[in-house]
């Protein structure tokens, strides 16, 4: 019995490979039959799942929009993703997720995105739904601004993203995103508490935490830092994110409660989160401008 392997997954022949060329042609063509079978399977399964949920497509996508985002940088985003993904009509084995990433705060400025899932990428994920997919494709998207790759203009073309391999650790089954240092971690949560705070984000959900029995803080002042998906984007965990949170608190810039903070003395320096947007657009402007020559 043959066990061929291919993308994580394995065919199993019933018959031997036989020992003439013409035979190990046929078997060869057998199994590559076998395992494209396999992978449409699969596609057809994902098609199906993302098709039959417009409904948390439609509540994850209006929660996305409204949530702000902070890079490491100290940029606010809000992101639009246009759920499901769909498989590339080129003819190329990856599937795309077209999203808008506005820079909050700012006179209209955005980046239009096609974000392009590899295939090897995909046979890691559950599925394509928001519930699965959704934490990882935003952190990739941050990650790419906090790398000074996408541009953000009022208007402009749509830039492909790719969401590969890079990003994901196989041999500890986890994604990658660069693991922030302490100092970074409370640079991070000082902007994100502000930030949330200042521009009246609505704390929505990502479609995996409500499943998973997390509640919105209700009255709209607190900023959720237990949040899995910032300590997936830090490379680190929950506790941690929370545990950084809480010494910041002993500083007297927020209160802590639970996995929740409310800001304190953090309102009184808006100079200085201002101050830190202003530089990381600058440097993005600066780069771009220079690759345009």
């Amino acid at each position: 019995m043959l066990r061929l392997r291919s993308e994580n997954r394995f065919a199993v022949l019933a018959a031997p490979l036989s020992i003439t060329e013409s035979g190990a042609r046929l078997n060869l063509r057998c199994s590559r039959i076998i395992l494209k079978r396999n992978s449409k399977a699969k596609t057809d399964a994902d098609m199906t799942q993302v098709q039959g949920s417009g409904g948390v497509l439609d509540e994850a996508r209006e929660a996305a929009s409204r949530k702000i985002w902070v890079t490491l940088t100290g940029l606010p985003l809000t992101f639009r993703l246009e759920w499901p993904f769909r498989q590339a009509t080129s003819g190329a084995d990856f599937w795309v997720l077209h999203g808008d990433i506005h820079l909050a705060g700012s006179d209209r400025l955005h980046a239009q995105v096609a974000v392009n899932l590899s295939q090897t990428v995909r046979e890691v994920m559950p599925s394509l739904e928001p519930a699965d997919a959704e934490a990882p494709v935003i952190n990739a998207l941050r990650k790419e601004v906090d790398r000074r790759q996408i541009e953000f203009l009022k208007s402009g073309k749509l830039l492909p993203v790719p969401f590969s391999s890079r990003h994901y650790d196989f041999q500890r089954g986890q994604w990658v995103f660069g693991r922030a240092t302490d100092e970074a971690m409370a640079a991070f949560v000082e902007r994100k508490v502000f930030w949330e705070t200042k521009l009246g984000s609505a704390h929505p959900l990502l479609a995996n935490a409500a499943r998973s029995g997390a509640s919105p803080s209700g009255d709209g002042s607190r900023v959720w830092v237990g949040d899995p998906a910032e300590a997936q984007y830090l490379q680190t965990t929950p506790a941690h994110v929370v545990e950084i949170a809480t010494r910041l608190a002993g500083q007297g810039l927020l209160k802590m409660d639970g996995e929740w903070a409310e800001a304190t003395r953090l309102m009184n320096q808006a100079e200085r989160f201002e101050n830190a947007r202003r530089a990381a657009v600058e440097e993005l402007e600066k780069k771009h401008a220079f690759e345009r020559g």
